[in-house]
């Protein structure tokens, strides 16, 4: 029954995504309405059970399982020699197009490429940068699939996957692809940038937590007892800025002067009176900031058609 309740819940999201669409007239809208009330009611679940969610969506779901059908019944013989080259030529033609940024245009070349030619893992990588350039991002990692599908050594599918999957904000995902097309072209100063911008994106993605300091440091910032003690110049600003800028500095670079080695060095800074106040207006502020200090370690860390 869990199976069950789980496609329940996934066709109740599809059915709420598609009325909120605001494509559909006052009728429609009222029959998507009624076909969740009732979905909900038969199936006992809700918008609430967060639990029954899985990965992907619906139609992620069903055109994965159409592209592993496609790729599975890919003809066993090569199309005749007219069509191969018809098909070289169409793809000559697509990639003429995306230079002149034409990417519909490109899209429609390279589909006609690929009904001549189903086997050619070239046309299908061409289409999704086609289709990342026109924002359908779903159809890009599509494409790639079945790039890879037809070829795995095929490292350009990878990196326009990962470039597909770091647009949907996917970026676990981007980096385990980018990843495998560094395996298999580890010279691609490409895949090597688009990298390292995806850990970029994951590790801003993660909160509102600075990048390698290790502790929230916009909840030091907006915590009251700080503020107040900043305003009564218990904490001289100059100094502050000072301070701040070494703890930055040191999170990346390693301990030195001023880091985050020894939260006592910076209390210390200020004198006892520093060290009574905060102790007493936010204790917890004193313990967030040792406890996040103690258990974090520092560590440094135009695309060709084929």
């Amino acid at each position: 029954m869990a199976t069950e309740k789980r496609l329940a819940f996934s066709i109740v999201q599809f059915l709420r995504d598609h009325a909120h669409c605001g494509s559909l007239n006052s009728d429609e809208q009222e029959s998507i309405e009624v076909a969740i009330q009732c979905l909900e009611t038969t199936f006992k679940v809700s918008s609430t059970d967060c639990h029954l969610a899985v990965p992907q969506t619906l139609p992620e779901i069903f055109k994965s399982s159409l592209l592993k059908n496609d790729n599975m019944t890919l003809p066993k013989t090569l199309p005749p020699p007219k069509d191969v080259e018809m098909a070289e030529q169409l793809k000559n033609d697509g990639n003429n197009h995306m230079k002149e940024e034409n990417y519909s245009r490109a899209m429609e070349c390279y589909s006609q490429a690929i009904d001549l030619d189903l086997r050619n893992a070239v046309y299908y990588c061409n289409r999704a940068a086609a289709h990342s350039k026109l924002g359908n991002y779903t159809e890009a990692t599509g494409d790639c699939e079945r790039a890879i599908g037809i070829d795995p050594s095929y490292s350009k599918a990878y990196g326009r996957m990962g470039l597909a999957l770091t647009a949907m904000s996917k970026y676990p995902e981007a980096i385990s692809f980018f990843k495998k097309a560094l395996v298999l072209d580890p010279e691609n100063d490409t895949y090597k940038s688009n990298l390292k911008i995806a850990e970029q994106k994951q590790r801003e993605a993660s909160g509102p937590i600075v990048a390698g300091l290790g502790f929230d440091m916009a909840s030091l910032i907006n915590n009251p007892a700080f503020i107040s003690m900043v305003r009564h110049n218990i904490i001289p600003f100059p100094i502050l800025v000072k301070h701040m800028s070494g703890m930055m500095t040191n999170a990346v670079g390693g301990p030195g002067p001023g880091g985050l080695t020894d939260i006592s060095s910076l209390i210390e800074a200020y004198g006892q009176q520093f060290a009574q106040q905060i102790q007493q207006q936010s204790p917890e502020l004193i313990e967030q900031l040792r406890n996040h200090i103690r258990s974090r370690s520092f560590s440094g860390s135009a695309e060709e058609h084929s």
